[in-house]
């Protein structure tokens, strides 16, 4: 056994040698040598997918005007929204009131659900130019900040970025459940690619291991001499970044097949964990999943940014029989979210709260259009809107706006490349840039909007 084992340590040297030698003069080395931003902060993405109607949420509309054709108690199924408030434009048309939390600038529809109550932490972003109503190139561009080309991405993700610049040295930098995640551009290092996945159980299935040939002692005690070689590779090594990554998988392998890690990553568990969410929801049930993940994942510091996506928004028929309680259940899961790291304390920052250093991002396709079509629901528009929870943001505030008519966004101000609406690009480029980041590091587009950001 040992005549075995040193010839493989021998055989791995030489391998680690040459390694080195073959990349040593590859740019991705001087990435890794970087040390990253923003080390004891977290970030969840969140995408609505489908196109969120900002009439009932974000951007409401209650006023018949031009060809908005607003909620009303005629065909809306109004005792299951908690925040509808009867408002009546004439003798025969009732509506709902916009509600204006006090101390913001706020305007929220009855479809907002518990975030009304953490208003004074919420930004919100109205009018954004989307310049489409393709389900895919909405979906990229509201995550990278360029169209599609080709039918591929363009430019990285967010999440993909962020993981870049502040988790490479963690367990999993990235974890993405079926939110539009990129890993495109020379600027990243492989171990920010995102551990994309269709749902949170799946990764526990991989990572359960049978007993039929090998017992977990025997796993363990390959493990551990598979560390030890990397680690002596390590001492020798002339490009250690190298070899480190090694390490750090035969180091990580144990603790990802232990009982109570791979409860992580399975629903029963998760529900345990974090049983205030609603896993009973009729249409968000799934992301109520992904959200406790997100917070037990962040609480044992594991993961530094988690992604996932939250559907059926994509109502071209019986609008508002479906709408405005699908959105409803998202922001009731955004606002659990905010209250569960309210709860948990920072893994690495004494006396701190997971919340005072987690930044969540929302956002959507587009929206929908401003008339009811032929079958009561509504289509594609190139409008849209997204919402930040961050300490970095300013809360309460809202910037931007589409025009009365809901039909265009309306300029928001100007920007190096004239006066125009707010896009995509500048939220993403706001973002990264609160952390201290370029984005002309990531970013083709987009301009910081300052007005957004805490002073």
């Amino acid at each position: 056994m040992s005549d075995i084992r040193n010839e493989r340590r021998t055989f791995l040297k030489v391998l680690g040698a040459a390694t080195a030698a073959g990349v040593s003069s590859q740019p991705l080395f001087s990435a890794l040598a970087d040390p990253p931003v923003a080390p004891d902060e977290f970030f969840v993405f969140i995408h609505a997918s489908g196109g969120w109607d900002v009439t009932v949420g974000l951007d409401p509309r209650n006023e018949a005007r031009g060809i908005i054709d607003p909620a009303s108690t005629q065909w809306v199924d109004t005792a299951v929204l908690r925040n509808w408030r009867d408002a009546t434009l004439d003798a025969d048309y009732e509506t709902f009131e916009i509600l204006q939390p006090r101390g913001t600038n706020l305007r929220f529809g009855p479809a907002v659900g518990n975030l009304l109550n953490i208003a004074d932490r919420v930004t919100v972003i109205n009018g954004l130019a989307m310049n489409t109503v393709s389900h895919p190139d909405g979906t990229f561009f509201v995550s990278t900040g360029r169209h599609l080309a080709g039918g591929r991405p363009a430019g990285a993700s967010i999440d993909t970025v962020m993981a870049n610049e502040s988790g490479r040295a963690q367990l999993f930098p990235s974890v993405s459940v079926s939110y539009p995640s990129a890993y495109v551009g020379n600027e990243l290092d492989p171990r920010s690619a995102p551990l994309k996945m269709a749902s949170i159980d799946s990764v526990s299935r991989v990572l359960t291991r049978a007993n039929v040939n090998t017992q977990a002692a025997d796993r363990n005690a390959v493990t551990m001499m598979l560390t030890q070689e990397a680690r002596d590779l390590l001492a020798r090594s002339y490009h250690p970044e190298v070899i480190e990554q090694f390490v750090l998988q035969y180091e990580s392998l144990p603790r990802m097949v232990r009982e109570d890690f791979l409860g992580l990553f399975q629903t029963a568990g998760l529900q345990t964990a974090q049983p205030n969410f609603n896993y009973r929801a009729r249409f968000q049930s799934r992301g109520a999943v992904n959200a406790a993940f997100a917070v037990e994942a962040m609480k044992r510091n594991v993961v530094r940014c988690v992604s996932f996506s939250m559907g059926s928004l994509d109502t071209h028929g019986a609008n508002y029989r479906t709408q405005p309680l699908v959105q409803q259940e998202l922001f009731d899961v955004v606002a659990q979210l905010v209250a569960s790291l309210d709860a948990a304390p920072h893994p690495t920052l004494r006396n701190e709260r997971l919340s005072a250093h987690t930044h969540i991002l929302v956002v959507s396709d587009f929206c929908r259009t401003p008339q009811i079509n032929m079958t009561g629901g509504r289509d594609h528009y190139p409008n849209g809107s997204a919402l930040v929870i961050s300490p970095k943001f300013r809360g309460g505030f809202s910037f931007g706006s589409s025009d009365p008519d809901q039909l265009l966004p309306r300029v928001a101000g100007r920007f190096a490349d004239g006066m125009r609406a707010v896009a995509p690009p500048d939220v993403l480029a706001t973002f990264v840039n609160a952390f201290g980041v370029n984005p002309r590091k990531y970013l083709r587009d987009g301009d910081v909007v300052r007005e957004l950001l805490r002073a």
